[in-house]
């Protein structure tokens, strides 16, 4: 093994130091410098802020447009049974929207409680 190293890598050894070399040296040099604005959790709470905001807005368009379906459907249905369960697929409507609503609440009651507990010094 040593005599195979010695024969046929040793006299290129120079060679490859200076291509690894050059090639590290380049990539230092060419690689733009990242200078975050933000830090991780800045950047955390403004996705799930922004996220939250898209899914209450939807959730509550949708709420809306589905209660509505429901007590159309509740009230030109002529089948007991049927309007049962629209009125059962209402109350889920609501007990839905509010749970996406209360979690954002929850969210804006807690959050300020933590605030600069995630900070690393």
């Amino acid at each position: 093994m040593k005599r195979f190293f010695l024969r046929h890598i040793g006299p290129n050894l120079h060679k490859f130091y200076i291509i690894a070399t050059t090639a590290a040296l380049m990539a230092l040099c060419l690689s733009p410098w990242a200078s975050a604005r933000e830090d991780m959790w800045q950047t955390a709470n403004r996705i799930i802020v922004d996220v939250y905001s898209r899914v209450a807005g939807i959730s509550t368009v949708l709420a809306g447009l589905m209660s509505a379906v429901a007590v159309i459907g509740a009230k030109l249905s002529n089948n007991q049974h049927k309007v049962d369960q629209a009125w059962d697929w209402l109350k889920r409507i609501w007990v839905a929207w509010a749970i996406i609503n209360g979690i954002g609440a929850f969210l804006a009651y807690v959050v300020p409680m933590f605030d600069g507990l995630a900070t690393i010094t």
